[in-house]
């Protein structure tokens, strides 16, 4: 008995020089990742880094694996870490797309992505060859080929060392994507909160420009739809939309002023 291996639609999304809309769900449900995939958005962006379980709990995450493989939509894991050894466990369980935290130097990022592959840059990958959930448990087809083939690794760019690195960052092998982070660029360029702010903006452009010409697709946040339509005319390949709390705070802060009754 044998089981098939599906596409990375994501992947193939961003191959075809497309565009992927994603939502943050921030409440970490398999019920409202399942509900994302029926609403026909192409990603749902999981960020361990700020919240939500345990990396390392193998059981949260597969429920929210499996809920995002019953409606067919892709995950966008954010690792609390760059370790080798916690991009290995995430894939093992599932994920296929996944992206680094607060990235400094590109033998990092390299070591990341690395870990990611059986065969890595003509080279041995570091990748580890077992029967988890990721195979079929010992069942699937065709398992190295299909995962180095389907698997993407991205690195944020949101520290000063990252833009200072960027370029030699960009030239890793095989790096699945840059994740450009204005807020906490914000911070690292001592203008906290501060996105509009010259340097800031100045820094976004450059990780923008300089990624698209390197051929890396670049991913970030939309602020507002006008926000969203301008980042994908200008190269953003990837972008998310907004998050499920902030989607929950715009319904219901309108049903409560729409209330006739309300007084304040």
């Amino acid at each position: 008995m044998t089981a098939s291996q599906p596409p990375n639609d994501l992947a193939a999304t961003l191959d075809d020089g497309d565009v992927a809309l994603g939502v943050l769900d921030n409440t970490y449900s398999p019920t409202l990742v399942e509900f994302y995939g029926e609403l026909g958005v192409d990603f749902v962006w999981l960020d361990f880094e700020h919240g939500g379980p345990d990396p390392w709990d193998g059981g949260q995450i597969e429920d929210l694996l499996r809920a995002g493989e019953r409606t067919g939509v892709e995950l966008l894991v954010r690792l609390p870490d760059t370790d080798p050894t916690l991009v290995r466990k995430a894939l093992d369980l599932g994920a296929r797309n996944v992206f680094l935290p607060r990235v400094e130097t590109a033998e990092e990022v390299r070591e990341a992505v690395r870990s990611a592959r059986f065969r890595y840059d003509g080279e041995p990958g570091d990748r580890g060859l077992a029967s988890p959930r990721a195979r079929r448990w010992g069942l699937a087809e065709d398992y190295v080929a299909t995962e180095d083939r389907e698997t993407l690794v991205g690195a944020t760019v949101e520290t000063e060392a990252s833009l200072e690195n960027l370029d030699d960052i960009l030239a890793v092998p095989e790096l699945g994507f840059v994740f450009v982070g204005p807020l906490d660029l914000s911070v690292s360029l001592g203008h906290p909160g501060e996105i509009d702010h010259p340097d800031v903006q100045e820094a976004v452009e450059t990780t923008r420009s300089k990624a698209v010409d390197a051929g890396v697709p670049v991913a970030g946040l939309g602020f507002g739809m006008d926000d969203v339509n301008e980042k994908a005319d200008n190269g953003y390949q990837m972008l998310n939309l907004g998050s499920t709390t902030g989607a929950l705070k715009g319904a219901v802060t309108d049903w409560l002023d729409a209330y006739e009754g309300r007084d304040d």
